[in-house]
Formats: C-alpha cells, structure tokens, sequence
C-alpha cells in the first residue's frame, strides 16, 4: 500500500498543492495584483464562476492567498498573494523562462517540417 507523502516530501506536496488546472494562472494573476473576483474572472475568461469559486477556496486554505473581505456597501472581496503565495515569485519566473524556451522549440519543431 502506497502511503501518503503529503507533508513529508517536497515534491509530493508541492504537486498536490498545484494540481488545479488554474492554480499557477491565478497565482501568476495574483502575483502581479490584489484582484477582485469579477477581475479574475475577466482574466481568465474560460474559467467558469464555480470552478473559480473552489481554486480560491482551496488556494485560501491551503494557505497560498489571502482573501480580505470589506464591510461595505456592495460587498467587496480582494484577493492576494500572502507571504507563502509571494514565495512562490521564485517559481513562477522559473516557470515563464522554461515556458518560453519551450515555445521556441515547439516552432522550431514545426519550422523544421
């Protein structure tokens, strides 16, 4: 039987904390400004409300982002970064630069043909 390494090993958690399909766009998002629900939701056009909804949540309480909440009138909710989300700045940059590498030899790859 396999045992759980969540919390033991790096990559394991790491992975686990990252397997939404838009967790490292709203990280990317968030990482460049404290955003509303309505701009997320902008950003990201093909993401629908619900799904939004629970990589918010999730990310919230995994401890990724902050969500503050305003009393006032409408409602306004903010979402940010927190110590450990800005953290992960290192990885998101590491992330654009293989990102891009990649795309530039998927069109060589297809400039080669």
């Amino acid at each position: 039987m396999e045992r759980d390494l969540f919390g033991l090993c790096p990559f394991v958690t790491a992975q686990k904390l990252l397997t939404g399909k838009w967790t490292l766009l709203i990280l990317h998002h968030l990482s460049v400004n404290t955003m509303r629900f309505n701009e997320l939701q902008r950003a990201l056009p093909d993401l629908t409300q619900t799904t939004l909804t629970k990589q918010l949540r999730m990310m919230e309480e995994n401890g990724l982002i902050t969500r503050t909440v305003y009393q006032q009138i409408p409602p306004k909710v903010e979402y940010s970064l927190n110590g450990l989300g800005r953290a992960f700045f290192p990885v998101l940059d590491a992330l654009e630069i293989w990102g891009n590498e990649y795309i530039a030899f998927l069109k060589e790859k297809v400039e080669s043909c």
